[in-house]
């Protein structure tokens, strides 16, 4: 036996054995789950042994929605979470461009202006005067606003006669209708598409880079939303030069699917394409998710569907005959209505009715629509932190009105009609912490009847995360011989207060039998 956790709480997910002591490992699989005693008796000279003291062991958790390349370039960002000021910030920018090169663009998140000691919103003025050869692009906290200088906005032409984007706005000065520097929602694809691209070593670095703060989260496996081809090579390199320490689901875009016939990995375990995915409509916070009824606060628009229903059932069917997962990104109810018509026609043709369809996210259904997900056993996934920020940040009582917007992510919903959910992160956009994830679930205040219980929200992020993959087999559980992905925790998620969950540290990961990830001694 290589690896023993002993003297602690390990949660299976095992429903016929739900609790155990400790965990006995040989090379990448779990070979004992009991009692200490058991696994004690089990130790020999080669076994390297844990004592956990106390703390709990949950399987490794699965993120079935993350952008991984887009993390790993993120991570190289100027970082103003801790700004307290426009002079914190400027100071902040300031010693950026120092230490980049002249000219160089200088990117940055995570400023919020209620924060600031005056509460007042930066411009492009704040950063003129030290920013003029350096274009240079700051991300609000919430990701759909930032805020330029006077290069950025002369490099994207952007000025006074620029007229907003649909589903976005630029600010503009009220004397003078010059752009003030804070782009909002899809304005600020005005100036991310100019931005250079990286180069394929440039990406493989910030992707190794991403996966390791990934395990160190806690995170054993990922589901990666694919959006560019070069992102197949940089996961296939990473494996094969030993640098991946998670397995690897592959979600790629539809128009990529010639892209991944030929695609291959060495060890299916550790990656492999999971699956296409279809965008329908597009999201609630820009108001271009397809809703059966107008948009409450802008009775003109409804949102639009991103191809015709003839041609996302074309496209489901495609995917399904080539054996690959069907998943469907479906926001607005008229999408969602037309998403589980396409599921339906590709079904029929499918060569294996078993195959498990995916809605990605699924935001805003009714009754009906839940019926026919629970009948047609669709799998929805959910990334729980963005529930709480439709609410709080995107305001989707004024979108969609009170009774609309009851029927939100009505996640306890879809769990007591029987539809299985399983969660990720959407990380870079929300935080990677799948506890933070867990929690968002536990304690939404917007329409709080629609929580969940704890144990419905660790399984979202385990044994049900791996079953939407086809991988229940072998992981998502800790169960003998079942891969040895781990991860141990400093307090048990089940006796922890709700609104403490962001407080557990995680204090060892193990994937494959290997150790990771520790703050153990």
């Amino acid at each position: 036996m290589d690896l023993a956790l002993v003297g602690g709480k390990v949660i299976t997910m095992n429903p016929t054995h739900p609790l155990a002591e400790a965990v006995a490992i040989d090379g990448a699989r779990i070979v004992k789950v009991g009692t200490n005693l058991e696994i004690t008796r089990l130790i020999n000279k080669k076994t390297k042994i844990i004592r956990l003291n106390g703390k709990t062991v949950l399987p490794g958790f699965i993120d079935t929605h993350i952008h991984v390349l887009d993390f790993g370039k993120m991570l190289s960002w100027l970082d103003l979470t801790n700004v307290r000021s426009i002079a914190e910030l400027q100071d902040a920018v300031k010693k950026r461009i120092e230490d980049s090169p002249k000219g160089s663009w200088i990117l940055g998140r995570g400023w919020n202006e209620a924060r600031f000691s005056d509460k007042h919103m930066p411009n492009r003025s704040d950063l003129d005067l030290f920013t003029p050869e350096n274009p240079l692009i700051l991300y609000h906290e919430i990701a759909q606003a930032c805020l330029v200088n006077s290069k950025t906005l002369d490099l994207a032409s952007i000025g006074e006669g620029t007229s907003d984007p649909q589903g976005g706005s630029i600010e503009r000065d009220t004397e003078t209708d010059a752009p003030t520097g804070i782009l909002r929602d899809s304005a600020t694809d005005l100036v991310w598409r100019i931005v250079p691209e990286l180069g394929e070593e440039e990406l493989l670095e910030a992707a190794a880079l991403a996966c390791a703060k990934i395990v160190q989260a806690g995170v054993t496996s990922v589901h990666w939303m694919v959006l560019e081809r070069v992102e197949l090579a940089v996961a296939q390199r990473l494996h094969l030069q030993k640098r991946l320490p998670i397995r690897v689901n592959l979600i790629v875009p539809v128009n990529l699917i010639d892209a991944i016939q030929n695609f291959r990995s060495n060890d299916s375990l550790a990656l492999r394409v999971g699956g296409v995915i279809i965008a329908v409509d597009g999201y609630l916070a820009a108001k271009t998710a397809a809703l059966s009824q107008p948009y409450s606060d802008d009775l003109a628009h409804s949102g639009d569907l991103l191809a015709t229903p003839e041609e996302i059932i074309a496209m489901a069917m495609k995917i399904s005959k080539t054996g690959f997962q069907v998943l469907v990104h479906a926001m607005g109810d008229k999408a969602v209505d037309v998403s589980l018509n396409a599921i339906g026609k590709a079904m029929d043709s499918a060569s294996s009715k078993e195959a498990r369809v995916r809605l990605e996210q699924a935001a805003l259904v009714d009754e009906r629509l839940i019926e026919r997900i629970k009948r047609q056993k669709v799998i929805v996934s959910v990334q729980p932190l963005v529930i709480s920020s439709e609410f709080s940040v995107w305001h989707a009582l004024e979108h969609l009105g009170t009774i609309r917007a009851r029927w939100l992510f009505p996640l306890q919903t879809f769990i007591e009609n029987g539809v299985r959910l399983i969660g990720g992160s959407d990380c870079p956009m929300e935080p990677l912490n799948p506890l933070l994830g867990i929690q968002a679930a536990l304690v939404r205040s917007h329409f709080p009847e629609e929580q969940v219980k704890i144990e419905e929200a660790l399984r979202m992020y385990t044994i049900d995360a791996a079953y939407s993959s086809g991988e229940e087999g072998f992981k998502g559980s800790i169960e003998e011989g079942k891969l040895a992905d781990l991860v141990v925790l400093s307090k048990d998620p089940l006796l922890t207060s709700p609104d403490a969950l962001n407080r557990i540290d995680v204090e060892l990961t193990v994937v494959d039998g290997r150790i990771v990830n520790s703050k153990l001694d």
